[in-house]
């Protein structure tokens, strides 16, 4: 397997995995978007050369989008490998890379956000602790903080005071989401459009900065759903699966969908 690392120089032209589709998908152009603003900050995105999820994307944790305490980090965004690319070592190369890059960097060691069982999207414990990874700090909602230090005596990194016990002092829905995860682009106005029409309250919270990022009410800050100030799940939704939440049903003009 080739991989190539998506700069600013070719972000235009390259394909970014998660999102397959061409520049004028309303997700691709919010990926990059993001994308564009986190180069100075030391991002790096390495994917794969052929189309299709199979790329890492890290940055110094100082600057990650997410409430944690790891100076000296270096914090993975996302690692992720699926469909035909499964089974081919290809998350080995690719963490790998990483670790090999935030060495040369003089980087303390790795951080990632997990769970003690595995979640859609975020990293596989399983995985994690098969590649040396440990718990070093869970929020009251699950969301465990692992890390791989490169030498023993390295500090800890934490969740802030912030995320620890996610919630939210407002009634109804409220999402937290950022434009790192391309799907929001599409699906969060489709959510919107959703309780609106079926009277439900709900309310999205764009963060735009990784000030309001790391000082979110909630560890993971891609996609954060609360209902009446509670956290309910990290999970994105369409519409059929916020109204099954909501305990609603979908009426089309075809019969129920």
């Amino acid at each position: 397997m080739e991989y190539i690392r998506v700069t600013e120089q070719n972000l235009a032209s390259e394909h970014i995995c998660c999102a397959i589709s061409n520049n004028n998908d309303i997700q691709v152009a919010s990926k990059k978007a993001w994308l564009a603003e986190r180069f100075a900050e030391g991002l790096v995105f390495l994917k794969s050369t052929e189309r299709g999820k199979c790329f890492i994307e890290y940055i110094p944790a100082e600057n990650a989008w997410n409430p944690i305490s790891a100076e000296g980090y270096m914090y993975i965004d996302c690692l992720w490998v699926s469909g035909s690319f499964k089974g081919h070592g290809y998350s080995n190369d690719l963490l790998g890379e990483c670790i090999a890059d935030s060495k040369s960097k003089g980087k303390l060691g790795l951080c990632i956000l997990s769970s003690a069982k595995k979640k859609p999207f975020l990293a596989d414990p399983k995985y994690l602790k098969y590649k040396g990874f440990f718990v070093c700090d869970e929020s009251e909602n699950g969301i465990q903080l692992w890390y791989l230090p490169f030498s023993a005596d390295a500090p800890k990194p934490r969740i802030k005071e912030c995320a620890r016990r996610p919630h939210v002092d407002e009634t109804g829905y409220v999402l937290y989401y950022t434009n790192q995860c391309p799907f929001n682009a599409k699906y969060v106005p489709v959510v919107e459009q959703t309780a609106r029409d079926h009277g439900i309250p709900f309310k999205a919270v764009r963060i735009e900065t990784k000030e309001q990022a790391q000082n979110a009410p909630t560890p993971v800050t891609t996609y954060a759903l609360f209902c009446d100030g509670e956290y309910v799940t990290n999970e994105q939704m369409n519409d059929a699966r916020f109204l099954k939440l909501a305990g609603r049903e979908v009426i089309t003009a075809r019969g129920m969908t």
